[in-house]
Order: structure tokens, then C-alpha cells, then sequence
């Protein structure tokens, strides 16, 4: 029978060896909560980053980094006697079966909605037994996502409450109403107004994406990555003619950008 450590196991004495005050690494040791969260932050990214590109070797490795997070995270506040990496898992564990009483339980769901529904009523609930319900319905939104994320999720919670518009059509003139108040601020002059009414721009964007049941998010990284595809494949066929970028005129670049459309 093998008697060798769990290889979790072995992570977490690996962790507990970077962090030795005495013989750990000393990047290791400096680092405290707030300087590996953005950390945190950069692994989930380069997880969906993978996902992505289908990388599956990519992914793997990925998805380490990410757990190296939680290991991280889970050795220092065991050095400050606040919980440990298994601590973690129980809550976890607990989270999962409380708010699946469809699988665990007697609710029943028979579709992937019933299923959100008995998942907010599960949160809504333990936030009831611990006591701590927040100001606003908004509060439980992280500061810290990304802030098209953050504006569909605020607004989800606001449409939610009531706070929404009849049809969505009535969004769209929204839009153009928003696009008209920047537009005038444009001429104005005034930096901080501009950024105020393109901030009233983008929100009321994301509100129309909302009600029509896009991700907002996965939308504009998936039109980032369609620039990219398109400016690359200019820039190889602009060095193939013999030319260079900053010598081309408007017209010449447009003839560029419609040949990359039309490869797709």
C-alpha cells in the first residue's frame, strides 16, 4: 500500500517550505494578502485565457498556478492563526451542499434556472443567519471585477428590484440620448464631463447587453481578439506588399482592414 503523501499534500509542504522564515525563498517570505491578490487576479484570467485557445496542455498548467493561489493564500493565514487550506475545503464543501438542497437535498430543479433561483435564495439565506445583510442589495458585488462585469452584474441587480426599462427599445434611445450628452461634452472641452458621459455610455451599453442575455464581458474580449486577428493579419500583408504602417494613407489602410474581413 502506498504510504507517499497525497500529491495536495506535498503541495502544501512545498508551500510551507517556500514560506520558512529561515530557509524559504525571500519573495516568498515578503509577500503578504494584498500583494499576491492581484496575482489571484492574473492566474483566473490566464485560466480563461487558455480555455480560450483551447490549449489543453496550456490549461493544465493554468489551472495549477490558479490552485497555487489558494495554497498561498491558505499558508499565510495559517502562519497568522486565522484557518487552513483544509478549513477552505470544508467551507467549501458546506457551500456546495447547502446550495444544491436539489441534489442533497428535497427541491427539486428541472432546469439550469430553477437551479439559479435555489442558489440566490441559499446565499440570501445564510446571509440572513449570519446576521450581516448589506445597506444595499448592491453591496455584495466585489469593487475589484472587471468593471464591464461589475456594471452587468449591478445592473442585473438593480433590473431585479424593478429598476428597468419597459421594452428595449427604450434602451437604445437611452444610448443615443447618452451619445448626444457626450457628444456636446466633446465640444465642451471639460476631460472629467467626457469621461462621466462615456462612463453613462458604456453602463447603458452593458444594460442592452444585459437584457438581451449577453456577457458583456466574454463579448468585448471576444471583439478584442477579433481586432487582434485582423491588425496582425494587416500588418503581415502590409510587410508582404513592401510597405510600412505608418506610410499608409486613411483610404490604403481601409483597403487592408476590408481584405482581412473578408478572409473571415
Amino acid at each position: 500500500m502506498d504510504s507517499s503523501p497525497s500529491p495536495i499534500r506535498q503541495l502544501l509542504d512545498v508551500m510551507a517550505r517556500l514560506r520558512d522564515k529561515e530557509t524559504g525563498c525571500p519573495w516568498d517570505i515578503e509577500q503578504d494578502f494584498r500583494s499576491i491578490a492581484p496575482c489571484t487576479i492574473e492566474e483566473a484570467y490566464e485560466v480563461a485565457d487558455a480555455i480560450e485557445r483551447g490549449d489543453m496542455e496550456d490549461f493544465k498548467e493554468e489551472l495549477g498556478d490558479l490552485l497555487l493561489q489558494v495554497v498561498f493564500h491558505s499558508q499565510m493565514a495559517k502562519e497568522e492563526l486565522l484557518f487552513e487550506f483544509d478549513d477552505v475545503v470544508e467551507r467549501l464543501i458546506q457551500k456546495l451542499v447547502s446550495r444544491h438542497p436539489h441534489v442533497f437535498g428535497d427541491e427539486t430543479a428541472k432546469s439550469a434556472e430553477d437551479v439559479l433561483g435555489i442558489w440566490q435564495q441559499a446565499k440570501d439565506k445564510e446571509k440572513q443567519d449570519k446576521g450581516n445583510s448589506p445597506p444595499s442589495i448592491l453591496d455584495d458585488i466585489p469593487m475589484n471585477f472587471p468593471a464591464l462585469m461589475r456594471a452587468q452584474k449591478i445592473s442585473k441587480k438593480a433590473a431585479k428590484s424593478g429598476f428597468e426599462w419597459t421594452q428595449t427599445e427604450d434602451v437604445i434611445d437611452k444610448i443615443i440620448e447618452e451619445l448626444n450628452e457626450f457628444r456636446a461634452e466633446i465640444k465642451s472641452g471639460d476631460k472629467n464631463k467626457q469621461a462621466e458621459e462615456l462612463g453613462d455610455v458604456f453602463f447603458t451599453l452593458v444594460n442592452l447587453g444585459r437584457r438581451l442575455d449577453i456577457d458583456c464581458e466574454e463579448a468585448m474580449r471576444a471583439c478584442n481578439s477579433k481586432f487582434y486577428r485582423r491588425f496582425s493579419g494587416m500588418e503581415r500583408d502590409i510587410a508582404a506588399d513592401g510597405k510600412s504602417l505608418s506610410d499608409l494613407s486613411a483610404e490604403e489602410w481601409e483597403i487592408y482592414w476590408q481584405k482581412q474581413k473578408a478572409k473571415e
